[in-house]
């Protein structure tokens, strides 16, 4: 059973979450927070295994509360995905910084929603196609942004199917879709894509995106 927190200043946002969440039966809401702050302090004391994380909030936005979290408690132990409207919001990039494990739009409906908890409580990132787009896109504005060099000197260290599936893993296609494209299974597509980013050094799935946009291997 996966333990989940709801962190949204709109109370009617995080009842639909929690009528959508308690659906599922391998998914358990287990604490709500009103405020980033409020969020900080339920976790430090009773953690979780994935926080639904908004990130625009009066006090602390989710990018400071995703910060302070991670001050006491690793991303092993807790996961964290932002939920955004990602045409919106420049704070993308920012809260991949503060370690967030998985983006999603806040209009993803309930089944990729509770398939994205179950993928980053697995140990994967959720990233929807949105969601990989709006990465790319706040990458290429940042001001100055070249190919990083040695960043891309690790992606040589991967094999021509682990670069075909990170290019796949960057137009945001899922590991059943590229297990589809690729004629192989989504185990298969999982395995390779978790050898990529202990290659390149990525924590989750949108990180890697952000460091194939970086390191030139996508555009």
């Amino acid at each position: 059973m996966t333990s989940v927190m709801i962190v949204d200043d709109q109370e009617m946002i995080r009842i639909g979450l929690r009528a959508i969440l308690e659906a599922q039966e391998d998914i358990r809401v287990v604490a709500e927070a009103g405020d980033g702050l409020r969020a900080v302090e339920l976790v430090a004391r009773d953690p979780v295994d994935v926080v639904l994380m908004d990130i625009r909030m009066p006090g602390i936005d989710g990018v400071e509360a995703t910060r302070r979290i991670r001050e006491v408690w690793d991303g092993a132990r807790v996961k964290i995905i932002v939920l955004t409207t990602f045409d919106q919001d420049a704070n993308v990039l920012a809260a991949l910084r503060a370690g967030a494990n998985g983006f999603l739009s806040k209009g993803v409906g309930p089944a990729e929603l509770a398939d994205g908890i179950r993928e980053v409580a697995g140990g994967g990132g959720a990233l929807s196609a949105a969601a990989a787009a709006a990465l790319i896109g706040h990458v290429a504005q940042e001001p100055g942004v070249v190919v990083d060099e040695a960043l891309a000197r690790t992606f040589d260290a991967l094999t021509a199917r682990e670069r075909q599936i990170v290019v796949a893993v960057a137009s945001g296609r899922s590991n059943e879709q590229i297990a589809a494209d690729m004629y192989l299974s989504p185990f298969t597509v999982k395995t390779h894509a978790n050898r990529a980013m202990t290659k390149v050094g990525a924590r989750d799935r949108a990180q890697l995106v952000a460091y194939a946009y970086q390191a030139g291997l996508v555009t």
